[in-house]
């Protein structure tokens, strides 16, 4: 069977199948055009961060914003900006933004979404966080479904790390095109390349639960030490084969996280693979709309959604979200600075265990970082940014330098 010809429900019968319908649907190809972003936050009371955020509560203040997670038979209403509202297991809030073809529009609306979820926020007391990891409390369950029960249960095989991830976390995740046919493989490696130098400087989750973490990143390090058949990067520098299948592979041989079934128990068997549910393992055959859903449970820093989902930042303080995502855009938009940011980040590539340790204060990394960031800044003319957000991001950036220098957080 083509796997142009599987629709979302079809009956999956080879691994060949399933690998072509894979390709398909992850690796879109044309001109690079569109960029999104999900903006992640920790939640917090305004007047006491350390007590708990209850659902009725958090419900309550988005209205009818709140997703159906929160509010099953909600509206479930966008933003004035188009971006869409979601709650992550631990209470995190999430904005979705609609793709723009302009990182100014994308700027413009995705801030107009932020003001208006802070003021509606502001009036039941509570206030979002600034790093990429809860500084003040334990982890703690605050949203429960069948599918975050599951992924509880299949994490906690691997230790506490799962639910410091699931209930304490913030990430920024930046969404780009994947580009032509011939930019494809650049810019899926680039991507990559990239993740390490930049989680060093944006890295914003040295305090958790009170305390000092020792790591740049406490996020990444908690993606770190859940399992790896789910987080490990999908590209490594010795990677040879093309993107498609290379993830193809890796989603197929990853652990199925949950089944969805009637009922609330969503838990797999352990150490299934989709790759072992094509051979047989489970009752039934997989069907493609299983396919889509174990898609949507694989982690790495970098996942293909038809779009290129690079998943590797920390949540950003107040207003400092547009950094890092116009610098990716420039370093990845132009053929010529691409190429120069991938000579660049070879040395690093690969370092990600380094850059959520340590960050900038690995001088190999703060080296590469130099540079790409150099590179990127060279580069912001051409995104189309008015000139005072480009002053700004200078200016942010300028500031994260220091502040690795002078061993600041």
């Amino acid at each position: 069977m083509n796997s142009s010809d599987l629709d979302s429900g079809t009956i999956l019968r080879t691994v060949a199948d399933a690998e072509g319908y894979v390709a398909r649907i992850c690796f879109k190809t044309g001109p690079p055009t569109l960029v999104g972003v999900e903006l992640e936050w920790t939640l917090h009371d305004a007047a006491e961060p350390t007590r708990p955020v209850t659902p009725d509560r958090l419900r309550a203040a988005l209205g009818a914003h709140a997703p159906t997670t929160l509010a099953p038979d909600g509206p479930v209403t966008a933003l004035p900006g188009s971006g869409t509202v979601s709650v992550e297991p631990g209470g995190q809030v999430e904005i979705s933004t609609a793709p723009r073809r302009s990182l100014r529009d994308l700027h413009e609306h995705t801030s107009t979404d932020i003001r208006h979820l802070s003021g509606l926020l502001a009036a039941d007391g509570l206030a979002l966080g600034r790093t990429g990891i809860d500084p003040y409390r334990a982890p703690t369950p605050v949203v429960d479904t069948p599918r975050y029960r599951a992924m509880r249960c299949a994490f906690d095989r691997f230790g506490a790390a799962g639910r410091t991830m699931m209930y304490s976390t913030a990430g920024l995740q930046v969404c780009l095109d994947a580009g032509t046919a011939d930019q494809v493989v650049d810019r899926w490696v680039v991507a990559h390349a990239l993740g390490p130098p930049l989680l060093a400087v944006f890295a914003t989750a040295r305090r958790h639960r009170c305390r000092e973490t020792g790591w740049a990143s406490a996020r990444m390090a908690a993606w770190l030490c859940i399992d790896p058949a789910r987080t490990r990067p999908a590209w490594s520098p010795s990677a040879a084969v093309d993107p498609a299948t290379a993830w193809a592979r890796y989603a197929l041989a990853a652990p199925l996280l949950c089944v969805r079934r009637d009922g609330d128990d969503w838990a797999a068997p352990p150490g299934v693979s989709f790759r072992d549910w094509l051979a047989g393992a489970l009752p039934r055959p997989p069907t493609t709309a299983d396919l889509d859903y174990h898609l949507s449970t694989l982690f790495p820093p970098v996942r293909p959604r038809g779009y290129l989902e690079l998943r590797y930042l920390d949540a950003q303080p107040d207003g400092e979200w547009i950094a890092p995502v116009a610098l990716l855009s420039a370093l990845l938009d132009d053929d010529r600075t691409r190429d120069a940011a991938r000579a660049v980040a070879e040395p690093v590539a690969g370092r990600w265990a380094e850059a959520a340790r340590r960050g900038l204060r690995d001088p190999v990394l703060a080296r590469v970082a130099d540079e790409v960031l150099d590179l990127g800044l060279r580069a912001l003319d051409r995104t189309g940014l008015p000139v005072p957000v480009r002053t700004e991001i200078e200016r942010i950036v300028a500031g994260r330098l220091a502040a690795a220098r002078e061993g600041g957080p």
